[in-house]
């Protein structure tokens, strides 16, 4: 019976469930989002009338999704938006100007997808599943159909040619900044990397991205170019800049814009700001509303940026000690954050970080390490498909660069360690997975529900 989100979840991913541990190739091989589009077909659910933009990325499409919304809701729209994953709701997923879906209406929907999903999952054969990420899409148009959401912004899980979030009808195609990532799936080089995510871009479409290594700009022209789109490069000109520090958050500048206020701390998302209000731009003008050069549609794009709510990237959760949060678990990220929130922090600072095996972990306790004076390692095991490093690989690592080093297998133990180590006058940061940083929201008592 559907009667709780843990019945619901064991529902969407029964039939991904069959095949763990068996081998795992390209995604081109593994993934057929056919499946996905049968389902939706068969509930209707591509017929709306609703203008979508699809983002992709390695660092950062949540974030450009999260604002992209906020924007749109700012200008008069109502909003449908797709994120993944989640920090303590699988609600969260899914929101509609904001707020994510209840749970009864997530269950009910789900209830009356179920004959469709079962008549789908009736033609698989033995080696094939139908996408948890489609039937979470279904269960989103389906929410946005009720909510009569006019636009929806999607996040795309990986890649974005096989990721079942492409097969929305999307008008509008994002790229945040593309990197190495997901090799085994997506293929070891940057420009098969590229070329999946450049699978978003749909027939005649617009395309805006950030500026990109050569070999992923090339990837994006090329299929731009196949698809008949219109494509804008943004370069590193067109980025806003920095002002100043805010307390809550930084001011920047955006020429035609001037002063920018955005209460979010990652100096990162200085250009994820600047490519979802570019890509609203695009948006507002495929729409037809207002002129994107009006005194209503920039007075528009400044109140929606005020209001933007992205949980756990940079986010401080506390003083004395002062307590920060970043998912930073690449060396890049690990950076961002560092940079984020050097000039707010005060000694000692102590990092906490929890990094998966797959990742280069020792890398990442090299940029903490720059720093802080100690390092506590630790790992989470709320999600069974994450692995973290050995304790013995992980510490070992980490003496590497930082003398004074501990381990806690559990984030209760390491926060308390790490206050007893900073005392009221130093800073924790937390260099985490996104299982961790959902964990710091629940000891927090954070609000997930709207953003």
């Amino acid at each position: 019976m559907m009667d709780s989100m843990d019945a619901a979840i064991h529902t969407i991913f029964k039939t991904r469930r069959r095949l763990d541990g068996a081998p795992r190739g390209l995604d081109e091989y593994t993934r057929d989002v056919s499946w996905t589009r049968k389902l939706l077909e068969r509930a209707g659910l591509l017929d709306e009338e609703r203008a979508y933009a699809v983002v992709t990325g390695s660092r950062g499409k949540g974030s450009v999704t999260t604002i992209m919304a906020k924007l749109l809701e700012s200008l008069g729209h109502r909003v449908g938006a797709l994120t993944s994953p989640h920090l303590t709701h699988w609600n969260e997923r899914i929101r509609v100007d904001g707020r994510m879906i209840p749970t009864s209406d997530f269950l009910r929907i789900l209830r009356d997808l179920q004959p469709l999903i079962d008549s789908v999952t009736e033609e698989l054969s033995a080696s094939q599943y139908l996408s948890p990420q489609g039937i979470f899409l279904a269960i989103a148009l389906r929410h946005f159909n009720e909510m009569h959401a006019n636009v929806a912004v999607l996040e795309v899980g990986r890649g974005g040619r096989f990721d079942d979030v492409a097969v929305a009808p999307n008008r509008l195609a994002v790229f945040a900044p593309i990197m190495r990532e997901h090799s085994a799936l997506l293929g070891e080089g940057l420009e098969s990397i590229a070329w999946h995510k450049a699978g978003i871009i749909k027939q005649g479409c617009d395309v805006v991205t950030l500026p990109q290594d050569p070999a992923a700009m090339s990837a994006i022209k090329a299929e731009a170019e196949v698809m008949r789109a219109n494509l804008t490069c943004l370069t590193r000109k067109d980025l806003a800049k920095r002002l100043a520090d805010q307390p809550s958050g930084q001011l920047i500048h955006l020429p035609t814009y001037g002063p920018l206020f955005m209460p979010l701390l990652g100096r990162y998302q200085i250009e994820n700001a600047t490519l979802a209000i570019r890509a609203v731009e695009i948006f507002q003008r495929q729409l037809g509303g207002d002129p994107t050069e009006s005194v209503a549609f920039m007075e528009a794009i400044q109140s929606g940026l005020k209001r933007v709510k992205w949980l756990g990237r940079a986010q401080k959760l506390a003083d004395k000690p002062a307590i920060y949060v970043d998912g930073a678990i690449t060396v890049a990220s690990a950076q961002s954050f560092v940079e984020s929130v050097r000039e707010r922090v005060g000694e000692p600072v102590i990092s906490i970080v929890g990094i998966p095996r797959d990742r280069d972990f020792p890398g990442v306790y090299r940029v903490m390490a720059s720093v802080s004076q100690a390092l506590i390692i630790t790992e989470t095991d709320i999600n069974p498909n994450t692995r973290f490093p050995a304790r013995a690989d992980a510490v070992a690592a980490a003496r590497e660069c930082c003398s004074d080093v501990s381990y806690k297998k559990a984030l209760p133990g390491a926060l308390s360690l790490a206050r007893a180590k900073a005392g009221e006058s130093g800073t924790i940061l937390l260099a985490v997975s996104l299982m961790l940083v959902g964990e710091c929201m629940l000891i927090w008592d954070v609000d997930t529900s709207a953003v």
